[in-house]
């Protein structure tokens, strides 16, 4: 089930378990995932991207292993708020992946999520070859904590 808006309904994500965060990109899928209790998102690892079937076989396996409850795929909006050929290219893969999955799948408004990630790993004092090999799934832990955020005020609320 794809999920259009999570700003103000939280109802189909389950409560205490873990969600997975994701940010795709063209050559890597970087993969967070968070806590049973839904409050710190952790990254998880950079998936290099062969083919659809073999990068969700891949996600279905952490998904068993980490007992996810839903998928959150960062939305790469243009500045502006505009959809570009990069959404049509996630909501593409987010309906490949409801095909295998019953767990609601959502969006995450991603700008700047890369931005934050780089200039974390910068003050952390990262190397240029580590940064590389990490950026994308430090990035889908700012989406997903974005998320958990947001569904901690909306339950509180």
């Amino acid at each position: 089930m794809i999920l259009e808006d999570l700003s103000s309904d939280a109802s189909h994500i389950p409560p205490f378990q873990a969600l997975m965060g994701l940010d795709l990109g063209t050559k890597t899928i970087g993969v967070a995932v968070s806590d049973g209790m839904q409050s710190v998102a952790t990254p998880l690892e950079t998936v290099k991207r062969k083919r659809f079937t073999l990068d969700a076989e891949r996600l279905l396996e952490i998904i068993k292993d980490r007992n996810v409850g839903a998928i959150i795929l960062g939305l790469p909006l243009n500045m502006d708020g505009t959809e570009g050929p990069r959404v049509l290219s996630t909501r593409a893969f987010a309906r490949n992946l409801e095909k295998l999955t019953p767990l609601p799948i959502t969006f995450w408004d991603e700008r700047l999520s890369t931005v934050a990630a780089e200039r974390a790993l910068l003050e952390g004092d990262t190397s240029r070859k580590r940064r590389s090999e990490v950026i994308d799934h430090v990035a889908a832990s700012y989406i997903l904590q974005g998320v958990l955020d947001r569904l901690g005020h909306l339950r509180r609320g």
